[in-house]
């Protein structure tokens, strides 16, 4: 689609952006956003559109929502230098460690700013780091809290499943279609249709209908706002590329927000490749995807030639979905965010070498990025790479103990 853009018209979009116009009074991100949602649902989007209007930028919401991310969350989280992966890379390797934020992933930063617009929560959750961020944010405010999680990713995340429950939120299996992230996100829009009234979802990405893109993204942009002036401060310069995994898009999103107005910063998004490039064996939807309406939304979808959403494939329950937030639709079609795949097996690997070389477990969602950051500094060598650690890999064991370790022969 990007070349039926013209330069002019991709730079126009770009600076509507930079300027806080988009999205537009009707959520659009260029061609991309909107809100297409049941009659029911159009009272609760309307309400919550108003309170995001009227109170997320109110002095006194964040006055609020710093003291709780400085005090509970952690924030600042750190900006590290990986000495060991640069030596073996070639490059001057930075992570920024959303893995040291409360409940192990960025997920937090969103899940407390919308647990402050709330009365009781609904969720959605594929890895599970949205449903325990949730959770703790909902114990934190002190609201009831629902999560549906597909059956599959209950398995793959047992851990997290626990973690959820502990902190007293009630984990909702889903059984239906696919049993991963989709499905959990349709059974929760069919729970908040049945009360409308009493119940807000708590979406945990950068997708869905208009306000949650724009929502999510301004609650995830501390991630880059800290990031662009650690790296100033630290290194005494912007860095030369930007690199972060992508599944619906919030990590990603936050990350790279605070650069886009620096034309001399490369930007990549990594998604799953899972198996391979073919359909159903992915979950690349912004390499390989088509423009369709899923779960609310215009964006970027793996659908067949019919436009029936097709069932993905990634090792990382989190990357794990058929579409992708319409802001990453957008910033693909204008040619400012570069996205790429990174396969199962490579991404494994990549694991293993940040834990070895660096003692740093990271999530296998954002393993993605460390191997399109690998990638990066062999191509560029002695360039300045900024890595979106967007989570750790604890919840991910089940996974790695029948991957990675079986593999080496650690477990028979």
């Amino acid at each position: 689609m990007t070349e039926s853009m013209t330069e002019a018209a991709k730079a126009k979009l770009l600076r509507s952006l930079l300027d806080g116009q988009l999205p537009d009074e009707h959520g659009r991100f260029g061609p991309f956003g909107g809100r297409f949602i049941p009659e029911t649902l159009v009272p609760a989007f309307e309400r919550l559109t108003e309170a995001v209007r009227t109170t997320l930028h109110e002095a006194s919401y964040q006055a609020e929502l710093a003291a709780e991310l400085s005090d509970w969350v952690g924030r600042p989280t750190a900006l590290s230098p990986m000495r060991n992966l640069s030596r073996r890379w070639g490059a001057e390797i930075w992570f920024k460690r959303e893995d040291l934020a409360h409940t192990g992933a960025h997920k937090i930063n969103n899940a407390l700013g919308q647990a402050l617009l709330a009365k009781r929560i609904i969720a959605e959750t594929g890895a599970g780091q949205h449903g325990v961020a949730t959770a703790a944010a909902c114990a934190r405010v002190g609201l009831p809290c629902v999560v549906y999680m597909g059956e599959v990713d209950m398995a793959r995340q047992a851990p997290n499943v626990g973690r959820m429950r502990l902190m007293g939120a009630t984990v909702v299996p889903v059984t239906s279609g696919d049993r991963t992230l989709r499905a959990a996100i349709d059974e929760a829009f069919r729970d908040w249709v049945t009360d409308p009234e009493g119940t807000f979802y708590c979406l945990g990405s950068a997708l869905g209908p208009h306000p949650y893109p724009y929502l999510v993204r301004e609650l995830q942009s501390i991630i880059g706002r800290e990031a662009r002036a650690q790296m100033l401060a630290k290194a005494g310069a912007l860095p030369d590329c930007v690199i972060a995994c992508v599944g619906g898009g919030s990590n990603a999103i936050g990350t790279f927000h605070a650069f886009l107005g620096d034309p001399s910063v490369k930007i990549i998004g990594v998604e799953a490749g899972g198996r391979g490039p073919g359909l159903g064996d992915n979950a690349a939807t912004l390499t390989t995807g088509r423009p369709g309406v899923l779960h609310g939304t215009y964006t970027l979808l793996l659908q067949d030639a019919d436009g029936q959403i097709q069932e993905t494939h990634s090792v990382s329950a989190g990357l794990d979905y058929p579409g992708v937030g319409p802001e990453h639709a957008m910033l693909r079609e204008i040619g400012r965010v570069q996205y790429i795949m990174a396969g199962d097996d490579e991404t494994l690997e990549a694991v293993k070498e940040c834990a070895t070389h660096e003692g740093l477990l990271p999530a296998i969602e954002s393993a993605h990025a460390l191997v399109g950051a690998r990638d990066w500094a062999r191509q560029n060598p002695g360039t300045r790479i900024l890595v979106g650690m967007s989570g750790r890999g604890d919840k991910d064991m089940p996974t790695l103990q029948t991957t990675l370790l079986a593999n080496d022969g650690v477990l028979s």
